[in-house]
């Protein structure tokens, strides 16, 4: 289904379209469908999450396609995220069918066939300032070629390998995963 879409564009015309895409400057940005593999280490990472979650009792976690809205835009012009996978603490929307106002307390992109090279490294830098700056805590980059993960904070980065337990502090204290089993 093709839709006719206004510039600039709404959250209610971003509701409308198919598949994954973000609002970024009043135009709507589709993502490329991801692959098995990246689509698979996501899903652990959603599962894992939803442990926390049931653990803890505190936040919800998302898998991909969950829409963050963004108001006012951002510097960029982004108005909305679009994660692989995501935690937020809330508060949440009374309509629990709509996007979530505001950034996700955790994001994580887990890189597909296209997302390497040094533009694909550039729109990622770029993705994660716009996280930062909406309020995200901790931001993933999951490289499965690689078989990392590396956080993303505000100040820091850490690379995890396999062996090593990441975690995504300060967005989910205590919570952790084990690398080298998210890639098997």
């Amino acid at each position: 289904m093709i839709v006719s879409l206004p510039f600039p564009a709404t959250f209610e015309d971003l509701m409308k379209v198919e598949g994954k895409a973000e609002l970024i400057g009043g135009r709507i940005v589709a993502s490329m469908p991801t692959g098995r593999r990246p689509n698979r280490i996501a899903g652990r990472i959603y599962r894992h999450q939803c442990d926390c979650v049931d653990e803890t009792g505190i936040g919800q976690a998302f898998t991909d396609n969950m829409g963050f809205a963004i108001d006012p835009p951002l510097l960029s012009g982004r108005q909305s995220f679009s994660p692989d996978a995501s935690f937020h603490v809330g508060p949440f929307p009374p309509n629990d069918m709509s996007f979530i106002d505001g950034s996700p307390s955790f994001a994580v992109e887990v890189r597909s066939e296209n997302d390497y090279g040094r533009s694909a490294e550039t729109a990622m830098a770029d993705k994660r300032a716009d996280y930062f700056e909406a309020g995200t805590l901790a931001v993933w980059d999951v490289d499965p070629r690689a078989k990392t993960i590396t956080l993303h904070t505000s100040t820091t980065e850490v690379v995890f390998r396999p062996g090593d337990r990441a975690h995504a502090e300060p967005a989910l204290p205590g919570w952790t995963i084990d690398v080298s089993a998210l890639f098997e």
